[in-house]
């Protein structure tokens, strides 16, 4: 793989999907559908999965593509693979709270080495340079990279942590997880901006004790590890793996590697 042409069309093809869901999110209003598994979906969801798709397929056209709003290429099994969520955080965007995300991620043998995680109603893009570090761009963004700031996660003090979780998916058991540390600071935030929050050393922890899927974690995860961070599983702490069946995660902690983890 071409790691600086994968960065550009990578955050092209997020930059295009973006643009689109900022014209519906900020028109005069948009059908909501329910799919099959109650989750919701909308024409900014589909709308940004066709720009990037078509852009994947068409620059990467021997590599398999999974995306969240194509049932089809869940059932696909690849040790290399695109994987996509065009709008991630859509009861964010829904109720129009700003915190979504487009999200696209490059995998090889389960792990996420590169990814972009771009949220346009925040003017915010976090991505993966071609060597694999992580960085956050300046705004406005144009069709040439801009100035670029590398990140870094935090070097965690755990008697004062700072803890990011789920705005629309904060469960009990989050909560009581939460509470066996010493936090100085609670933030809930929505998407996979969560992932990029530990990447830039703004929360030292984010544990994820509630149902995901590996297109909602795969470009956060890899901006984090290109950043120093880490995202294991909840039960055993050990690395999370993609490519799973179904491409289902298990429950997760994304944490600095100073943070002194809980058992579950």
């Amino acid at each position: 793989m071409d790691y600086e042409r994968l960065t550009r069309v990578m955050r092209d093809l997020a930059l295009k999907g973006g643009a689109k869901i900022m014209e519906i999110y900020e028109g005069d209003g948009f059908d909501v559908k329910v799919k099959s598994d109650e989750s919701p979906v909308t024409e900014a969801d589909e709308a940004a999965d066709a720009i990037i798709s078509a852009g994947l397929r068409a620059a990467f056209p021997d590599v398999a593509l999974v995306t969240e709003e194509q049932a089809a290429s869940h059932s696909k099994k690849a040790s290399t693979f695109l994987i996509v969520d065009p709008l991630d955080g859509t009861k964010e965007f829904i109720h129009r709270r700003g915190d979504f995300t487009v999200n696209i991620a490059y995998v090889i043998d389960g792990v996420p080495v590169r990814g972009v995680v771009y949220a346009p109603a925040k003017g915010r893009m976090f991505l993966t340079l071609a060597d694999g570090s992580a960085v956050e761009e300046d705004g406005p963004f144009g069709p040439e990279m801009g100035k670029v700031n590398p990140i870094r996660v935090s070097d965690p003090d755990n008697a004062a942590l700072m803890v990011v979780a789920s705005k629309s998916h904060l469960t009990d058991e989050t909560k009581d997880y939460v509470a066996k540390y010493q936090v100085k600071d609670f933030k809930s935030a929505g998407s996979s901006l969560k992932f990029c929050l530990v990447a830039t050393g703004e929360a030292d922890l984010y544990p994820r004790v509630g149902r995901t899927m590996e297109w909602d974690t795969a470009a956060g995860h890899a901006v984090l590890a290109g950043a120093g961070g880490r995202v294991v599983r909840f039960d055993d702490h050990t690395p999370l793996t993609y490519g799973k069946d179904g491409y289902a995660n298990p429950y997760f902690i994304a944490h600095a590697p100073g943070v002194e983890l809980k058992p579950a």
